[in-house]
């Protein structure tokens, strides 16, 4: 890429694509292209063709999904697997419709088996049966890299594909019901905060920014509670008849994480686009390259993590200090946990020279200064 150089950003209004495009414009790249879901909707077929057609971008970063935590991946799984297969579908085609130079693929960490090996490397995709609670979006994903490898063997087109481990930063999701671990914990313990200090303006300025299930800043003082006690934030009465607030946390607090922040995953994209191509990646695999000894091409793609991990506890702790909430955290064992251990084999992306920069205290920092500003 030059600076001058077409550039389409799918998903630009999300926690990726907007991390992507300001590392973008800030490094001088000023022929940006993006679309909002009401310019364009990238599940239409027909849409994205014609769109492609006008506009002819040279690049393209694919980081338009629908995306969740948890319990959204779990109960929307229909809508994860349609929605997922189509965007991708229909911008991966027409980048190779229309002689994009080099297009980069978003995908997850959650394509790895429920019980991969830990770290997780490359090759151990689709190794054994995945995690129940995201298997259709995990599956959307692989389709997407698979495509991306096919694409390439077949037209000899430049797609390459990452799989980012567990992201957060700016414009991350903070509903409730469909947020990731950090910003629904960010987020619960704030609103537990000023509830421990009567703060009703915050909590009221929180809820019209971003209402849950309807409830606004302008409703009841019991609709709030209420839908608080829902996700889990609510007041307690202790034995010594005090009230105390406790934020609720889905499982058992055990299994471990790892995080990114969102600018490093952008950074790590931006520096692949720059310097290597999909046949630099394909070099990297077992004895050389990914090709095997039936000189086939297989898991051609690029675990961006840092290499660290962390229990949800001790992460919830952290979060809980830096927030400044007092209350008690609850895990509630009935929830599921998820896979016990995700933690990215990261080497192949550090042997392309790329090395995260933000650690996890210092981005949860950043993370939640950003989040008393946008309230």
């Amino acid at each position: 890429m030059n600076k001058n150089s077409k550039i389409y950003v799918a998903g630009h209004k999300g926690l990726v694509g907007s991390a992507i495009l300001n590392h973008l414009s800030s490094n001088g790249y000023v022929n940006c292209l993006t679309r909002t879901h009401e310019e364009l909707d990238l599940i239409d077929q027909n849409a994205v063709a014609n769109f492609f057609k006008a506009e002819n971008p040279e690049y393209v970063f694919l980081a338009a999904a629908k995306v969740g935590g948890i319990v959204a991946n779990n109960i929307y799984r229909a809508d994860f697997m349609y929605e997922n297969l189509m965007i991708q579908n229909n911008v991966i085609h027409q980048s190779y419709v229309h002689d994009v130079k080099k297009l980069l693929f978003l995908g997850s960490t959650c394509i790895y088996p429920k019980n991969c090996p830990q770290p997780m490397k490359e090759e151990y995709l689709l190794t054994d049966t995945l995690e129940y609670t995201n298997e259709p979006y995990a599956i959307a994903k692989i389709a997407g890299i698979k495509m991306c490898e096919s694409y390439n063997i077949q037209y000899g087109t430049n797609f390459i594909s990452v799989q980012p481990t567990n992201l957060y930063g700016p414009n991350d999701n903070f509903d409730l019901e469909k947020s990731h671990v950090i910003p629904a914990l960010v987020r619960k313990m704030h609103l537990g905060m000023a509830l421990e200090n009567m703060d009703w303006h915050s909590i009221r300025k929180d809820f019209n920014i971003l209402p849950i299930e309807k409830v606004s800043g302008s409703s009841s003082v019991d609709e709030i509670l209420s839908i608080l006690d829902k996700y889990g934030v609510r007041s307690r009465i202790n034995e010594d008849g005090q009230s105390l607030i406790e934020v609720e946390i889905w499982g058992s607090g055990k299994p471990k994480r790892e995080f990114l922040w969102s600018e490093d995953m952008a950074e790590a994209c931006v520096h692949l686009m720059e310097n290597n191509d999909f046949n630099d990646i394909v070099r990297l695999g077992k004895s050389g390259d990914f090709i095997d000894e039936k000189n086939e091409v297989s898991n051609a793609h690029i675990n961006i993590g840092t290499g660290i991990d962390v229990s949800i506890k001790k992460l919830a702790s952290m979060i809980k200090q830096m927030v400044g909430f007092k209350g008690n955290l609850v895990f509630d064992q009935n929830k599921p946990d998820g896979s016990r251990r995700k933690l990215t084999d990261s080497s192949k992306l550090h042997s392309l020279g790329w090395k995260h920069r933000v650690e996890l205290e210092e981005g949860i920092r950043k993370m939640y200064k950003w989040y008393i500003k946008q309230n």
